[in-house]
């Protein structure tokens, strides 16, 4: 049985919406980090960096939001949230798949910290440089791979739901409310939403 390690109200959304898009059957382990369960050992030993989400499946654990979505999205194709590895947009999926931790949280850091960090430096440019391209990538829609859904939109969704939607770090723009919208009809979007409220 797959597990999910899971906290209310935080990052675990993006796993939580990816389960659920997946029909896999899951079990969901509660990792109250108010309580600092995340640093627990046995918890240490499925993730060591004490963050969640994390996800235990056999023999095989891991961290990171983006991961656990190119995990299950490749150790189970029937779920079809992911081009075959020989589709040639398989190279797009995976430079959007990872677009959200590489560029998306940073450029939320960036401002939310305010922090000037030269362009030239800074491995995601600029803020205002995501958002631009992530706004002319979606303003082809309806999907970040076009007609087709993928684990891609499940960490692209969920950056931008943070950012633009529940925080308002990042100002609305017409494309990401479109995108947003869709993302936000999607039953499993709702019932992982509903999940993530506690």
């Amino acid at each position: 049985m797959i597990k999910l390690y899971w906290s209310p109200r935080s990052r675990s959304f993006t796993t939580l919406w990816l389960m659920e898009e997946s029909g896999l059957p899951y079990e969901r382990v509660l990792t109250d980090i108010s309580t600092g369960a995340q640093k627990a050992p046995d918890y240490l030993k499925v993730n060591p960096m004490g963050k969640v989400p994390a996800l235990s499946d056999g023999d095989a654990a891991l961290g990171e939001a983006a991961a656990i979505c190119a995990y299950i999205a490749d150790r189970y194709p029937e779920t079809k949230l992911a081009p075959a590895v020989t589709d040639p947009r398989r190279a797009r999926y995976l430079q959007w798949l990872f677009f959200s931790p590489s560029c998306i949280e940073p450029a939320i850091i960036q401002i939310f910290t305010k922090i000037e960090i030269p362009t030239s430096t800074a491995a995601w440019g600029s803020a205002t440089q995501v958002f631009d391209v992530l706004e002319a990538e979606l303003d082809k829609g309806p999907w970040i791979l076009g007609e087709e859904f993928s684990a891609a939109d499940v960490t692209i969704g969920s950056g931008l739901n943070f950012a633009v939607r529940r925080f308002k770090m990042v100002p609305s723009r017409p494309a990401f409310d479109a995108y947003l919208a869709r993302c936000m009809a999607r039953p499993a979007f709702q019932r992982a939403e509903t999940i993530a409220a506690g």
